[in-house]
């Protein structure tokens, strides 16, 4: 793996899986592999790991170590220890090979590539930062809703009076002919409004998403479903 630069893919409660961000090959590293993050995020944040780890056919495994291998010396015969101690007489020398140093070297270097990559995927293991939730949500763990105080007869006028101009709006098609997302970027507040409607003077409030996606606030629906469900749509 030439190129040793990883990024956060996705990821579950046993193990996170992370992608070359060259050669678009992915891995899966066992969760209890991974130990604590460090404090401190300059100039990157470091993920611990239990142990060495190796990539092994398809997979990142704990490392195991090779087994020196010792043969006979040149010229040796099978050695029989003698029927009684001989005083004054020295025990026969069996050879021992060590491994080459330039292997050494080289195993020790890929090892060391292999923890670098792990350590490069922190750049996804960096918890999102909410605005209006605090501090940082850990990663995986189920997104907090907001209590935004908005409403499902708020129009595009009257969120834009309170919050000012987004920083983008994008519309996107629903999978129901006549209606359409119209998203409201606010990056510097942590979230995007979106409102659901035919048209966009017509549209209506219907929920907000944090970053990546994830469904921070919603509301009721005209037919009466809680509005979750098809802002979760907006991720696919």
């Amino acid at each position: 793996m030439e190129h040793n630069e990883w990024v956060l893919q996705s990821g579950s409660v046993e193990e996170i899986q992370v992608r070359n961000t060259k050669t678009r090959h992915s891995v899966w590293i066992a969760r209890r592999l991974v130990t604590g993050v460090s404090s401190i995020e300059e100039p990157v944040v470091i993920v611990g790991l239990v142990k060495d780890l190796e990539y092994k056919e398809g997979m990142v495994v704990p490392l195991v170590r090779r087994v020196i291998e010792m043969p006979r010396a040149v010229n040796d015969v099978p050695w029989r220890a003698p029927a009684s101690p001989t005083p004054g007489r020295l025990a026969p020398v069996v050879g021992i090979r060590l491994a080459a140093e330039p292997d050494m070297r080289k195993g020790r270097s890929w090892l060391a590539r292999i923890a670098a990559g792990v350590l490069t995927c922190v750049i996804g293991l960096i918890v999102y930062r909410e605005g209006p939730l605090g501090p940082r949500a850990r990663f995986f763990s189920a997104p907090p809703r907001v209590a935004l105080p908005f409403t499902p007869d708020d129009d595009r006028d009257s969120l834009v009076g309170r919050l000012g101009r987004p920083s983008m709006e994008v519309v996107r098609r629903t999978s129901q002919p006549g209606l359409e997302f119209y998203l409201l970027r606010y990056p510097e507040r942590g979230f995007t409004l979106v409102l659901l409607g035919g048209s966009r003077e017509g549209a209506r409030y219907a929920g907000a998403l944090g970053r990546g996606g994830r469904v921070i606030h919603s509301v009721p629906l005209a037919d009466g479903k809680d509005s979750a469900p098809t802002l979760a749509s907006l991720r696919r």
